[in-house]
């Protein structure tokens, strides 16, 4: 499958079939995505890739437990909300897979020069190491159409982080950031209207 193809097929997957994800496949995912591009090219992540089941409900556990324990508004529609965001948030339990990203604070070369702090420069800096993550997602979810899979990126679950962390053991110098499940569709998918490019585009000449 060429480039455009697998742009233009992505689309998220979330109802995933039982069928298992061979560890080549699992392993030929998480190489692609190393590929991206990164701030300094210091290549800041480390993927952690779940298919235990057991582990995996424990994780949607954790994530549910928290969205449940958000304080509610007044709205008549405040736990419909919930249950919809949760569902959303928990899903990747049914996923043949799921690929965690965590990253490790990266020295920045202006670092070196200024006196300011790695936490100021990243944010001045509008978090190059988060847009580093971005892009091997992206790797991750194009490679999974090429693949056969479907995949959907979820940001969610990270209401769940520091017990999502303790369960997968991430080191302390490591931040969970995303999670990217991924598996056999379970139907035939859709991708979803997109803005026209006359909405997107914009030229500066």
């Amino acid at each position: 499958m060429d480039l455009k193809q697998a742009i233009e097929k992505r689309t998220s997957v979330r109802n995933f079939t039982n069928d298992c994800i061979p560890i080549d496949d699992l392993k030929e995912l998480v190489r692609r995505a190393g590929l991206a591009p990164s701030v300094n090219n210091y290549q800041p992540w480390l993927f952690y890739v779940i298919t235990n089941k057991k582990v995996l409900s424990n994780m949607a556990f954790k994530v549910a437990n928290k969205i449940n324990q958000l304080p509610a508004n007044k709205s008549i529609a405040s736990d419909n909300v919930k249950a919809q965001v949760e569902w959303f948030a928990t899903f990747f339990e049914n996923a043949p897979a799921v690929i965690a990203i965590a990253i490790e604070n990266y020295e920045s070369v202006l670092e070196k020069g200024v006196d300011l702090s790695h936490t100021e420069i990243n944010r001045i800096r509008n978090y190059p190491d988060i847009q580093s993550v971005g892009a091997s997602i992206q790797n991750i979810l194009l490679s999974a159409v090429d693949m056969g899979y479907g995949a959907c990126w979820l940001s969610a679950p990270m209401v769940a982080k520091t017990e999502l962390e303790k369960i997968l053991e991430i080191k302390p110098s490591h931040n969970l950031i995303a999670f990217v499940a991924v598996g056999k569709s379970k139907s035939d998918t859709n991708t979803k209207s997109r803005k026209s490019l006359n909405e997107i585009f914009k030229l500066i000449d």
